[in-house]
């Protein structure tokens, strides 16, 4: 069996405000053995078959170790060498034709994996589905936490909303600022009216004025509930309609908080995992879904053994074996 996705670690918690990110990956990797253990049944071969071609990008989470010298950016030194090492990546997974499937800590990287699309496809349209609690909208001029896995969508519309700065910066936070926006291609990777969020409900007045700015669409966990998890993947898609390729992010907190404590911000009222997993597979069925992702895990604030990574791993499962059906992406030697 012969894997055409190339699965892409991001061990990274550097833009997180809780520490434990990092170990997310890894307590993925143990749901699926313990999975395979309790039912005593051979280990997901789709999904193993995708670790054939594994790539682990660089992190550098020891600085978290020493002191952070941007209140508004925290550690954007170290993000700024985390997203240009996904950015490539990506960039280089996309141009040997093969399908990057991005398992990662924080959000905080989610820039460097739509830069590293663009930066393949320079001249295509990019739809971006952001199934995510939060917007991740902010920028360091805009946030109350100073934490930069709220900043990846701003980061690629390259977007200061300065219009709602609470926040003066110096002069380094803002040069790393402009280099981080500038990743992989310059400026902006895509259009703001081609970004869907979906579940998103602990936004931010800031975030809230982009939103409208651009005229992005929410589609709340409450829609999810009423109308359906494949009613909603398919309007999320025609608002896409003109758009050449879609990115896929899966924020587990996403979820509602009752079933995502292992994450870092739980919030309540949010997707079952049944819904995830069928949003999921929906957007996995979707020909022009051109890169996957799942992010945000962390086993040390689970108050129930690896729980969030085993609901996540069925998701993760369900994905995969979604993608490989629908694009074709294994080959059987």
């Amino acid at each position: 069996m012969v894997s055409k996705i190339k699965v892409i670690e991001v061990k990274s918690e550097i833009a997180a405000g809780t520490r434990g990110a990092s170990l997310g990956v890894d307590a993925l990797k143990t749901a699926c053995l313990n999975k395979a253990s309790k039912n005593n049944t051979p280990v997901s071969k789709t999904f193993f078959a995708t670790y054939n071609q594994c790539l682990t990008v660089p992190t550098v989470n020891e600085i978290l170790f020493q002191d952070n010298k941007y209140p508004f950016a925290k550690h954007i030194d170290g993000l700024l060498k985390v997203q240009t090492a996904t950015c490539q990546a990506v960039n280089d997974t996309l141009k040997q034709g093969l399908f990057p499937l991005v398992l990662a800590g924080d959000h905080g990287s989610a820039a460097g994996t739509i830069a590293g699309i663009k930066q393949a496809y320079p001249h295509k349209r990019l739809g971006v589905i952001w199934i995510d609690a939060h917007a991740d909208l902010h920028s360091p001029y805009t946030t109350p936490s100073g934490n930069m896995h709220g900043m990846p969508l701003a980061i690629a519309l390259n977007e200061n909303n300065e219009a709602h700065q609470i926040n003066t910066l110096d002069a380094a936070t803002n040069e790393y600022w402009e280099q981080l926006k500038n990743v992989g291609i310059k400026g902006a990777k895509l259009k703001g009216e081609d970004i869907v969020l979906i579940a998103g409900r602990d936004i931010e007045a800031q975030e809230q004025a982009l939103m409208d700015k651009y005229g992005m669409r929410n589609f709340t966990a409450e829609e999810v509930h009423t109308q359906g998890a494949e009613a909603i993947a398919k309007q999320a898609l025609d608002i896409l309609s003109d758009c050449d390729m879609v990115y896929v992010s899966f924020d587990v907190d996403s979820m509602d908080s009752a079933i995502s404590a292992g994450t870092g911000t739980p919030v309540p009222n949010g997707l079952t995992v049944a819904e995830a997993c069928d949003l999921n597979i929906a957007f996995a069925r979707s020909s022009k879904t051109i890169c996957w992702e799942m992010v945000e895990i962390n086993p040390t604030l689970d108050d129930k053994v690896n729980l969030m990574a085993e609901n996540a791993f069925s998701i993760l499962e369900a994905t995969t074996e979604a993608l490989v059906k629908n694009h074709r992406l294994v080959e059987v030697s």
